[in-house]
């Protein structure tokens, strides 16, 4: 790598990579609290694959434009489109492709998180290897009293690897937000800065570090945890996966839809369990 920052941007994706080796990938919508569009989802896909094959890269952080939100979730009118199975499973499989990506990463990944990370946004934070707070720093996935759909079995598996299950019920089936104390406590993140500006800041002097270290010895630790987390899952290449039935009956239920409406329309579902 030369020494002058290589940066590349599109309106919604910010990426810069510095000349230290540390890039930088930015949730840039800040109006919309960073929720991410299936654009979004695919330059994520992109990044990933240009990091891969980029030696030069030693370490990434992952951040949202602004400090009210890292990232609101999916950008919930994209949905309104679902109206196959096809739909619902090719979106959920396509999620893992994002975030299977990022958890695959050779280097290390870092998520910069102040404000807000709920649903997407959350997932995406699970599947980095280290996560930096701040204070207001607000988690969850509230998707039991916003749209009623569920999350994929590998989301399932990074959140429980990260709290065990019996917290991730907690959070799921109440739908709370877990504020940065407890998402501490719990081992949902690594640190707590007091704002954004020092979660920045601590973002910065960690990727650091970790890019000073060995490449291969933390390529090696990260490949080999991620295989013992998935000892016994199925992974088939084609048909039908475990959880696809679960995907469907919530995807495809007028819960959904209504759960969807609603929130659109800014009132409270009316669930009915069909």
């Amino acid at each position: 790598m030369n020494a002058d920052a290589e940066t590349a941007s599109s309106d919604e994706l910010l990426f810069a990579v510095d000349e230290t080796g540390i890039a930088r990938i930015t949730l840039n919508r800040p109006k919309a609290r960073n929720a991410l569009t299936f654009a979004m989802y695919r330059g994520l896909v992109e990044l990933c694959e240009r990091i891969e094959a980029d030696r030069a890269i030693k370490a990434v952080i992952i951040t949202g434009a602004g400090e009210k939100a890292f990232a609101a979730g999916t950008d919930i009118a994209q949905f309104r489109s679902f109206s196959k199975p096809d739909d619902a499973i090719g979106y959920e499989r396509f999620m893992d492709r994002v975030l299977g990506g990022l958890e695959r990463l050779r280097v290390p990944t870092i998520a910069a998180i102040a404000g807000a990370c709920t649903g997407g946004g959350a997932a995406i934070a699970a599947a980095c290897d280290m996560r930096i707070a701040s204070r207001d720093a607000r988690f969850g996935f509230p998707i039991a009293r916003t749209l009623g759909n569920c999350l994929s079995q590998n989301t399932l598996r990074r959140l429980a690897n990260l709290i065990g299950g019996p917290r991730v019920k907690d959070i799921l089936f109440t739908a709370r937000l877990v504020g940065a104390d407890e998402a501490l406590a719990i081992g949902l993140v690594n640190e707590v800065a007091e704002d954004a500006a020092a979660v920045a800041a601590r973002a910065d002097a960690l990727a650091a570090l970790l890019a000073s270290h060995a490449p291969l010895t933390l390529q090696a630790t990260k490949e080999g945890l991620r295989r013992i987390a998935e000892e016994g899952a199925a992974e088939a290449a084609e048909g039908e996966r475990p959880g696809d039935d679960l995907i469907l009956m919530t995807y495809m239920s007028e819960d959904f839809r209504e759960g969807m409406e609603a929130f659109l329309g800014k009132r409270p579902p009316n669930f009915k369990g069909r």
